[in-house]
């Protein structure tokens, strides 16, 4: 049975709610929405009353694909969106903070992407999946990938052909490096010698800088190098890389505008060193991450690089081990980038160490919002949040802040 609804607001997954509550995809606030109400979900959507701030999405393949949450609503309507999202999370545990304009990428500028490929009786498919579907969908003309990421999906269906099931799905992580095309691949057939020898053959076929199968490197024609700052690094294979490069921009000159005047900085979650080996043209850094292989790399990165003062390096799981304040007493400035679940083990150690500055960068609002609720307490102060919207289109949404300590805590 059809049912009319009229959407309140978008939830954070992006999707529209109407009292019940009742989930619309890709409906906007304001708007009267029928369609078939199945359990909570609204399917089958017809819009009768369309929003003002909705627009003719700019990807044909937007209807099909699940890539994209947002192209129905104008950019204005969702950087507005992405920054009361925050803001909203702050609210949540009592905080406000000055907002700084969002930055938002570009179009066509992701450097990196995962593309599903599926083997058929006629070859293969490949692209993203649909919503909440196994689907596949092509992807030819998208507008979130740069050019070459979607020139090389040739290069993920060949090597499904190779060495992928028609039992399963392979997952082709397609990188963009200053070498060249970065390659890992999961979910294929187990490796062996055959299979080895066949993937290196392809390596060298399609000019790939580097190909990686469920972990193992297979071959490396040229360094897959990375640039961070005056250092060139090499990350290990599939190690995390900000979606694009103006994102990681804009996320690095939050961090150096937090950290202005530091000499001693300690970056937590530092990963392969987005922000250690800039933050090392000023500054003396101790990069701490989980990942000893990522480590090593910004190790490497450093010591080749010209100019750069001290950086020491620490393979260490920050979730069970934190740093503890004993071991921060001769920082000025603290950096941690942690994943989604946020860094509430090491927060609460950094409480009680009360550093003068501290730069959080943050994939999720809500558990930034529960680790800022806990430095505020402590008696730091948050001094300005920067949205950052490298995520195009998507619910998802990242930031830098400044928190600062008087010298009177």
């Amino acid at each position: 049975m059809t049912q009319q609804f009229t959407i309140a607001r978008l939830g954070h997954q992006g999707d529209g709610i109407a009292d019940g509550p009742v989930y619309a995809p890709r409906t906007l606030p304001g708007e009267v929405v029928s369609g078939t109400l199945v359990d909570q979900v609204l399917t089958d959507i017809r819009v009768e009353t369309p929003s003002d701030q909705r627009v003719k999405p700019p990807c044909r393949h937007y209807k099909s694909c699940g890539g994209c949450q947002l192209q129905h609503a104008a950019d204005g309507f969702v950087a507005d969106w992405k920054v009361e999202v925050v803001r909203t999370a702050l609210a949540a545990q009592g905080l406000e903070a000055v907002m700084r304009p969002i930055h938002t990428s570009p179009e066509r500028s992701r450097r990196r992407a995962t593309i599903a490929v599926r083997r058929t009786k006629k070859g293969t498919l490949a692209g993203f999946h649909g919503r909440a579907s196994d689907t596949i969908t092509e992807i030819p003309d998208c507008h979130l990938l740069d050019p070459a990421l979607i020139a090389a999906i040739p290069v993920a269906e060949a090597l499904a052909l190779l060495g992928g099931s028609r039992k399963s799905v392979l997952a082709v992580t397609l990188t963009l490096s200053e070498g060249g095309l970065d390659v890992a691949v999961r979910g294929g057939k187990p490796l062996d010698g055959p299979l080895e020898s066949i993937l290196a053959q392809a390596t060298e076929k399609h000019g790939l800088a580097r190909l990686s199968w469920d972990g193992e490197g297979i071959a490396m024609r040229h360094a897959p190098v990375q640039r961070f700052g005056p250092a060139n690094v090499v990350p290990p294979p599939g190690a995390f890389l900000q979606a694009t490069k103006d994102g990681e921009q804009a996320l690095l000159k939050a961090v150096l505008r937090a950290t202005e005047g530091a000499k001693r900085v300690v970056d937590l979650f530092a990963g392969s060193g987005t922000f250690s080996l800039p933050l090392a043209q000023s500054a003396e850094v101790h990069a701490v991450e989980g990942d000893a292989a990522m480590t090593q790399a910004l190790d490497q990165g450093w010591r080749r690089a010209q100019g750069l003062k001290q950086i020491t390096t620490e393979a260490r799981d920050l979730f069970r081990r934190p740093l503890m304040p004993d071991e921060l007493t001769k920082i000025d400035a603290v950096v941690l980038d942690p994943p989604r679940a946020g860094a509430e083990a090491q927060v609460n150690e950094l409480a009680q160490a009360k550093r003068p500055v501290i730069a959080y960068v943050s994939c999720n609002p809500v558990s930034f919002a529960r680790d800022a609720k806990i430095l505020v307490n402590a008696g730091y102060t948050l001094e300005w949040v920067q949205v950052v919207d490298q995520f195009r289109w998507s619910s998802h949404t990242e930031l830098a802040a400044r928190f600062s300590l008087s010298p009177k805590t």
